[in-house]
């Protein structure tokens, strides 16, 4: 099984390493022909403004939405769940998403680089108990489509109860970085996603 991680900008050597431990293949996708070449798709965290001028520049944008389109698994973590919104409150007039999953998304809601923080998620469909999550700037959920199953939401401090992963159909998207923990339960469902799609 072939996985492509988005490698325009971002975290991208983590979530490399995180499949190879999940035993796939992971490889980087920077060229329409690369894209071609996976079953599925991982968008890193990151500046989705940057990956988003960056999608465009490479000629990565219209194809990624028609393979998401025709059913492509694809997992984004933090500007990765910017990229898979279908609505970005905050972001730049100009910038684009991949228009994947039913969702209004909001860029830093958390806070700036400073805010960053470290806290508990409890995500269904994932064994194991709560998830030691970590957020970088990140965004939050605000609204989903009747199709986007709500996943995991933050348990405790100012924003317990926001909405921080989310499933609609082959799409999924956490607000947190699980490439940066060595936790590789998100990676592990996400395969798994990926095995039942094939």
């Amino acid at each position: 099984m072939n996985i492509g991680v988005l490698a325009l900008q971002g975290d991208v050597r983590e979530h490399l390493a995180a499949l190879a431990e999940s035993d796939v293949l992971a490889r980087p996708v920077r060229r329409p022909e690369e894209l071609a070449e996976v079953e599925a798709l991982v968008i890193p965290g990151g500046e989705s403004t940057a990956i988003s001028n960056l999608a465009v520049s490479f000629g990565l944008l219209d194809p990624i939405r028609k393979r998401i389109a025709d059913g492509m698994p694809v997992y984004g973590s933090c500007a990765g769940m910017i990229m898979l919104a279908t609505t970005v409150l905050d972001g730049r007039p100009d910038q684009e998403s991949f228009h994947g999953i039913e969702m209004t998304v909001r860029r830093n809601a958390f806070g700036r680089q400073v805010d960053s923080f470290e806290g508990d998620v409890a995500i269904e469909d994932i064994a194991g108990g709560d998830f030691h999550a970590v957020f970088i700037r990140a965004p939050w959920v605000e609204e989903v489509g009747d199709d986007v199953r709500v996943l995991g939401r933050v348990t405790d401090g100012p924003a317990a109860g926001r909405i921080v992963a989310v499933r609609q159909g082959n799409l999924l998207a956490t607000a947190f970085h699980p490439e940066l923990t060595g936790d590789l339960r998100v990676h592990r469902y996400f395969v798994e996603m990926v095995r039942q799609a094939a």
